[in-house]
């Protein structure tokens, strides 16, 4: 009896068998199957899926024979597995030099004759065999030989499928963990942040009410737009922390949203120019949807607008449009523009076109990636054209 000479990557060929976790399973109908119709088409009472591991040969499936492994040193598959490229066929043991003094040919179950197919994976390192045996010299015909390799082809089949379902279940439970994460996370900073906030509204609440007679107009308008904008900070931190426990919040709760009352809301968050003209809608238009994800997208786009502008007289436009099944909005602009081959970059998150805006400040990468998923969620897609130094458009829907 011979000894196998096994490649010098042995050690990457047991990582990646281990990779699948196959050693040791339960067995299983769709393995024992294969095992059958091997040894039916090739007419031989033994058929085997067996895997060689650093030990021994264990068998996933065995037709024909109550062993679950044997000594490495005895296993025929551990010569097939050498060439991962070949066919290994023994047409009688007990003549061949390598195995006729094996105590698997000599002793139970009289292996004499054998074909293994070896089990290569797409990284090329053989796993194992599909083979049959039989107790007597014998030769396959060539379909029957064909007819193996198929269902050696069905047994990796089997197995990168099992091994993509046990990456996809190790995904699913390190993003559970990250959701908990995230939400923990989000009711810690939403408490750390309403304690401020919340001591910001008291003391403007305090000032209007105590030092109101000594404020002109002016002061008093400030003061209602502290007092204004601290109630929606907070109403808005109480959205997101709800809506950190379920994204689909975004698509089951929504608000009848007068469109035109938010856009003015909007253009007093964030800090436009005097010297910039802004168009609204001018009829008053009423929708039902996600107030807070609609607020978010047109907030990141009235800043992009804002902010990506080198023009002395800025303008920016907002427009609505009801279809059958969706609400359209656009939002443009005569800013710097955007290149065509950056159309799609530009959605993706933590992406930057390395400019500065009109503050000398570069991009975060994250407002426009917000906004392609507030949109996706909203069963909506967006899109965008623009032409360099004339200014962009962002045009987005929203499902009914």
């Amino acid at each position: 009896m011979s000894a196998v000479n096994l490649a010098d990557d042995e050690g990457e060929r047991l990582k990646a068998l281990n990779s699948y976790d196959i050693l040791d399973s339960l067995p299983q109908k769709d393995y024992d199957d294969i095992t059958r119709l091997a040894s039916e088409i090739c007419n031989t009472p033994i058929s085997l899926i067996s895997f060689i591991d650093a030990e021994r040969q264990w068998f996933k499936s065995s037709h024909g024979l109550t062993s679950v492994d044997t000594p490495k040193e005895y296993a025929f598959c551990a010569h097939a597995i050498a060439k991962p490229d070949e066919i290994m066929i023994v047409e009688d043991a007990t003549k061949d030099e390598r195995f006729k003094n094996n105590p698997l040919t000599t002793g139970e179950p009289q292996v004499v004759f054998y074909t293994g197919v070896p089990l290569v994976n797409e990284e090329g390192y053989a796993l194992g065999t599909l083979c049959v045996i039989d107790n007597q010299p014998k030769v396959l015909s060539e379909s029957q030989i064909s007819a193996l390799k198929a269902l050696a082809n069905q047994v990796m089949a089997q197995l990168e499928l099992r091994k993509k379902v046990k990456e996809l279940n190790t995904l699913t439970l390190e993003l559970k963990k990250s959701n908990e994460y995230l939400e923990r996370f989000a009711m810690m900073a939403s408490h750390d942040i309403k304690s401020p906030l919340t001591s910001i509204m008291l003391t403007g609440q305090l000032l209007k009410s105590k030092y109101q007679v000594n404020l002109d107009d002016k002061g008093t308008q400030m003061l209602d737009i502290i007092n204004s904008s601290a109630h929606r900070l907070l109403d808005f931190l109480n959205q997101m922390l709800e809506y950190s426990k379920s994204y689909k919040i975004l698509s089951q709760k929504k608000d009848e949203v007068c469109i035109n009352e938010m856009i003015r809301e909007v253009l007093k968050l964030v800090t436009v120019p005097d010297s910039f003209q802004v168009e609204t809608p001018e009829n008053l238009l009423y929708i039902k949807t996600s107030a807070i994800a609609l607020e978010q997208i047109l907030i990141n786009l009235l800043n992009n607008a804002v902010r990506y502008n080198d023009k002395s007289a800025g303008f920016v436009r907002f427009e609505f449009e009801e279809l059958a099944d969706f609400y359209q909005f656009r939002v443009s602009d005569n800013g710097v523009g955007i290149e065509a081959k950056n159309f799609d970059k530009i959605f993706e998150p933590m992406t930057t076109l390395n400019s500065k805006d009109r503050y000398n400040k570069k991009g975060s990468g994250i407002g426009l990636s917000t906004v392609k998923n507030l949109v996706d969620s909203l069963g909506g897609e967006i899109s965008v054209k623009s032409v360099l130094t004339e200014g962009t458009t962002f045009q987005f829907t929203i499902q009914k």
